[in-house]
């Protein structure tokens, strides 16, 4: 860049050679955070999470995306009512997401950092995606 053409009077009292420092640095923390975010990408893309409900009947595996991959259903389950099936489902279904907003949680922390700008949106826009945990 060719830093003798810019008047110093255009940058509010600082020297030239400041601004470009300035700017210089904006353009490697901006490479930095371009570099986290392709990598939590890559971290975040395959994952998936699988939940198996507490009598063993139901098993659902969530893909990166919180769509169902696979739903898994143990011949047991024909013992039981379609309305406890149902129920059954979706709390496996809930768990599954919780697992996967902690496998991204984890992805994010050590990526972007759960505590900036970045990873608390991206959270949030996933938490209600996928909805508010269990309690």
């Amino acid at each position: 860049m060719d830093r003798g053409r810019y008047d110093a009077k255009m940058f509010d009292g600082g020297s030239a050679e400041d601004a470009f420092d300035r700017i210089d640095e904006w353009e490697r923390s901006l490479s930095h955070r371009a570099e986290q975010a392709r990598e939590l990408a890559r971290r975040t893309a395959g994952l998936t999470a699988t939940a198996r409900s507490r009598d063993g009947l139901v098993e659902v595996t969530v893909g990166a995306e919180g769509r169902v991959e696979r739903i898994h259903l143990d011949e047991g389950i024909r013992r039981q009512s379609a309305e406890d099936t149902e129920k059954t489902l979706m709390e496996t279904l809930r768990a599954a997401n919780a697992l996967l907003i902690q496998q991204f949680e984890k992805a994010t922390a050590d990526t972007v950092g759960i505590e900036t700008e970045t990873g608390r949106m991206l959270m949030l826009g996933l938490r209600k995606r996928l909805g508010p945990p269990d309690d």
